[in-house]
C-alpha cells in the first residue's frame, strides 16, 4: 500500500526532471496535455477501477488478483525506466504505461487491507490495518520527497525504485500468500461497471481539460469536449445510479445513503479529501515557484527541497492517525473527527496570513498542525462510517468510501487550479507588463506576453521552472546584458508573481477552510452509532472493516437460505478428505458435511447469519473459518497444515431376508460424541461407504424396520466393513 500510494504522488516533484530527461518543454501550449495526464493519469485509473477490482477479489480470490496487481505494477514500472524514446513519443509512451502502472495500483488497493483482516486475528486486526490506512494516506506525501530526492540524481529513478519492492513482493505473495478469506459466487455487474467507469472518467478527464486555455479564456470551461465531458459524463452516472436498483448484485448499494450517518460520513471524508489533496499542490507551487527561488536556491534544487521543507506536515499525521483510532475507541468518534476538522480549517486560516515571504519555523509549524488535524480526523471518521452500517453492509460501504476518496484527489487538482488560475488571471496581466517594461522589454512586447493564459505562468511555478526566458525568445536577445541576466535570473520571476499568487492562493485556501468547516459539522452531525443487535448477522473479517481497499461483498441476500460449498487441499495443493462441521452464533452445531472423493464439500439450506467452519483431517491441523450467508452461495476454500492424510473408512452391506442386499437404507454414523459424522443411503446392491473419518470409536446405524446398530473402533490408517443384517431372526417383532 504504501509503494502504491507513493507512485501516486512521487513524480508531483520529479516531473521537470522527466520531462527535461525526455526532452519536452512541458510549458508550450501544445504539450500541457502531457503535463496533466502524467499528473492525472495515475489518479483517475484507481479511483475508476478500485472498486471492481475489489469485487473481482471477492469473486476469483484476493490473493490471485493481489499477485496479479504486484506483476502489473512492477512490469509498468521496469518499462516506465526504459523509456528510450524523446518528446511527444517519449511522453505518450510514459501517459500510456504510467496508467497501466496505475492498474497495478487499484488491484493493490482494492485487496490488500482485505488480506489483512483475513490474516490477523480480531485482537491484533486493527493494529494492522491502522498501519496500512497510515501507510495509504503517508505514502502520497513521502512521495514528493523520494520524487525530489530521486529526480536531480536520474529521473528513470524515479520509476525504478519501485522495481526491487514489486519484484519481491510478486514472487513473495506467489510463494507464501494463501486464500484463507471467503469468495463470493455471484455474476458481475457489467452494466454498472461499464456505465461506472464511463461516467466517471469523463467527469476527470472534463476537469482536467477544463484546466487548459480555450479560445480567449483563461480555461477551457466553456470548451464544447469540456462541458460534454462534464454533462455526459453526469448523465452516464445517474444512468450507473438507476441500473445500481435493478441488478441483484450491485457494484454500489445506494440504498446504505438512507442511513444519515453513513450519507454524513462520507461527506466529511469527501471535503477533507478536496482539502488534503489539493493543498500540496498549492504548497509546492508555493515553495519551487517563490519561496526557495527567493531565498537562494535554484530553481534546479527547487524539487527536492520543497518536499523536504514539506515534511513536518507527514510527521504531524503519522503521529496523530493511529493515536486518534486508539482513542476513538473509547471516547468515541465524532468529536475527535469534528475537531481534527477544526483544526485543519484553523490551519488553513493560518496559511492565508502568511505572508507570500515567510518565515519558515511558523510555515513548518502551521504544516505540522495541519498534520496532525488531518491525521485526528481520518480514523474516527472511518470508524464512524464502518459503526454506521448493518454490520451486513460494511463492505459494500468500504467500497464506495474508498471510490469517493480516491476522486477527490482528482476533483481537488481542478478546484485548487482553477481557483489560482482565476486568482492569477486578475493581476498577473498588469503586473507582468509593467515589470517587463520597467527592464527594458519594449511595450508591445510586455503587452504580448501579458496577455498569455496564466495556467502557462502557474504550471511554471508548480514545476520549478523560470519560464521569462522562453517567454522572451528573441527579445532578450536585445536587452542589454544586465537587464536579461536579471529577467532570467532567480529573482525577478519570484517576485513578479508573489502579489498576483497570493489573490490566487487566498481564494484556494478560504475555499479548504469552507470545506473543512462543512466536513466538521458533518462529523458531528453523525451521532453515536447504533448497537449491534445481537445475533444479527455480519460479514466475514475478510469483508468487514476493508476500508482503504474498497473491497466490496454481497448484501442484499434477503431472507433467503444459502449455501456454502468449497474444497479442502493440503498446502501443497493435495486433495484432502476431512469433515466440515457448521456451529451457528450460539455455537450450537448446524450442519456436517463430509469432503466427496474431489475434497469437495457442500451445506445447503443456512438461513442468514454468520457460521464457523470447523475442519478435521486425519493428519492435518484442524482449520476454521468464520463465513458469513446473505442468501447466496459461498465459497470458501480451505489449506490444510500438516502432515500425510490419513485415509479412514466404513463400508459395508445392507441385506434383507435371505442375504439380499436392501437399497435405499440410511446409513447414519455417530462420534462419541452423538454428533452425526456421516449419512450415506445404500446402493442398488445394498452397499455404501463413508470415507474422511478421523480415528476413532463409532456407531453404526441403520432403520428400515427397526433400528440395527453396530459400533465400531477405527484406527491409524484402517478400513472397516460393518455389514448391517435385517434377517428374521434380527426382527422378529418388527411389522412393515
Amino acid at each position: 500500500m504504501l509503494v502504491a500510494t507513493i507512485n501516486s504522488s512521487i513524480v508531483l516533484i520529479a516531473l521537470p526532471d522527466i520531462f527535461r530527461g525526455i526532452h519536452v518543454n512541458p510549458l508550450e501550449p501544445a504539450n500541457t496535455s502531457y503535463l496533466l495526464w502524467m499528473i492525472m493519469g495515475f489518479l483517475v485509473v484507481t479511483a475508476v477501477l478500485v472498486v471492481g477490482f475489489g469485487r473481482l477479489g471477492d469473486m476469483y480470490g484476493r490473493v490471485r488478483m493481489y499477485n496479479l496487481g504486484f506483476a502489473v505494477f512492477s512490469v509498468s514500472s521496469v518499462l516506465l525506466a526504459v523509456t528510450w524514446m524523446d518528446g511527444s513519443g517519449g511522453a505518450l509512451w510514459m501517459i500510456g504505461w504510467r496508467v497501466v502502472q496505475g492498474v497495478g495500483g487499484a488491484f493493490l488497493m482494492a485487496n490488500s487491507s482485505a488480506i489483512l483482516t483475513d490474516a490477523f486475528p480480531v485482537h491484533q486486526r486493527g493494529t494492522a490495518l491502522g498501519i496500512n490506512g497510515v501507510a495509504a494516506i503517508a505514502g502520497s506525501f513521502l512521495g514528493l520527497v523520494i520524487g525530489g530526492l530521486l529526480g536531480p540524481v536520474e529521473w528513470r529513478l524515479v520509476f525504478l525504485v519501485s522495481v526491487p519492492f514489486g519484484v519481491f513482493g510478486t514472487i513473495w505473495a506467489y510463494l507464501k500468500l494463501r486464500e484463507t478469506g471467503q469468495r463470493q459466487r455471484a455474476k458481475m455487474d457489467w452494466w454498472g461497471n461499464i456505465t461506472f467507469a464511463i461516467g466517471l472518467i469523463a467527469v476527470l478527464v472534463g476537469i482536467t481539460y477544463g484546466l487548459q486555455p480555450y479560445g480567449g479564456h483563461t480555461m477551457g470551461w466553456t470548451s464544447p469536449t469540456v462541458l460534454s465531458c462534464l454533462i455526459g459524463g453526469v448523465v452516464v452516472l445517474l444512468a450507473f445510479a438507476i441500473i445500481e436498483t435493478k441488478v441483484a448484485n450491485p457494484l454500489f448499494h445506494l440504498g446504505l445513503f438512507r442511513i444519515r450517518a453513513f450519507t454524513l460520513g462520507n461527506i466529511a471524508n469527501l471535503l477533507a479529501s478536496l482539502g488534503r489533496g489539493g493543498l500540496q499542490f498549492v504548497l509546492i507551487i508555493w515553495l519551487q515557484g517563490i519561496w526557495l527561488p527567493q531565498h537562494g536556491f535554484s530553481f534546479e534544487q527547487t524539487p527536492l527541497w520543497a518536499g523536504i521543507y514539506m515534511l513536518p506536515m507527514t510527521v504531524g499525521f503519522l503521529i496523530s492517525a493511529p493515536t486518534s483510532g486508539i482513542l476513538s475507541d473509547r471516547i468515541g468518534g465524532r468529536a475527535l473527527a469534528a475537531g481534527g476538522m477544526l483544526v485543519t480549517a484553523v490551519t488553513f486560516l493560518l496559511l492565508s496570513m502568511l505572508p507570500v515571504d515567510f518565515s519558515y519555523w511558523s510555515f513548518a509549524a502551521i504544516l505540522l498542525l495541519n498534520g496532525l488535524g488531518m491525521g485526528l480526523f481520518v480514523s474516527p471518521n472511518r470508524a464512524d462510517i464502518m459503526n454506521s452500517l448493518p454490520p451486513g453492509a460494511r463492505g459494500a460501504g468500504a467500497g464506495m468510501t474508498a471510490t469517493f476518496q480516491n476522486s477527490a484527489m482528482v476533483l481537488s487538482i481542478g478546484f485548487f487550479f482553477s481557483l489560482m488560475i482565476v486568482g492569477l488571471a486578475g493581476h498577473l496581466p498588469s503586473a507582468m507588463a509593467q515589470g517587463l517594461t520597467a527592464h527594458g522589454v519594449p511595450a508591445a512586447d510586455a503587452s504580448r506576453i501579458a496577455a498569455l493564459p496564466p495556467v502557462g505562468v502557474l504550471f511554471a511555478a508548480f514545476l520549478g521552472y523560470n519560464p521569462i526566458q522562453q517567454l522572451l525568445g528573441g527579445v532578450i536577445g536585445q536587452l542589454p546584458p544586465d537587464q536579461a541576466g536579471f529577467l532570467t535570473g532567480r529573482s525577478f520571476f519570484p517576485q513578479l508573481i508573489s502579489a498576483p499568487f497570493s489573490d490566487g492562493l487566498s481564494a484556494a485556501f478560504w475555499f479548504a477552510i469552507v470545506v473543512c468547516l462543512i466536513a466538521a459539522v458533518a462529523s458531528w452531525l453523525v451521532g453515536k452509532p447504533k448497537p449491534v443487535v445481537a445475533g444479527e448477522p455480519h460479514e466475514s473479517p475478510g469483508s468487514e472493516l476493508a476500508a482503504a481497499s474498497g473491497e466490496l461483498v454481497d448484501v442484499a441476500g434477503g431472507d433467503e437460505p444459502g449455501r456454502i460449498t468449497g474444497r479442502l487441499r493440503a498446502t501443497d495443493g493435495r486433495r484432502v478428505a476431512g469433515v466440515v462441521t457448521v456451529t451457528g452464533p450460539d455455537g450450537r452445531q448446524v450442519a456436517r458435511a463430509v469432503a466427496d472423493a474431489d475434497a469437495g464439500y457442500a451445506v445447503a439450506d443456512l438461513r442468514p447469519g454468520t457460521y464457523t467452519l470447523i475442519i478435521t483431517s486425519p493428519g492435518f491441523h484442524p482449520e476454521a473459518a468464520s463465513v458469513t450467508v446473505n442468501g447466496f452461495s459461498v465459497v470458501h476454500d480451505f489449506a490444510l497444515a500438516g502432515g500425510t492424510p490419513v485415509t479412514v473408512a466404513l463400508h459395508g452391506t445392507v441385506t434383507g431376508p435371505g442375504g439380499d442386499g436392501l437399497p435405499g437404507a440410511t446409513v447414519t454414523v455417530n462420534d462419541q460424541a452423538g454428533q452425526v459424522v456421516g449419512q450415506v443411503v445404500s446402493g442398488p446392491d445394498g452397499g455404501y461407504e463413508i470415507s474422511g473419518l478421523a480415528p476413532g470409536d463409532y456407531t453404526v446405524v441403520t432403520k428400515l424396520f427397526e433400528p440395527a446398530v453396530r459400533q465400531v473402533e477405527l484406527g491409524q490408517g484402517e478400513s472397516a466393513t460393518v455389514d448391517l443384517d435385517f434377517s428374521p431372526d434380527e426382527r422378529e417383532d418388527a411389522r412393515p
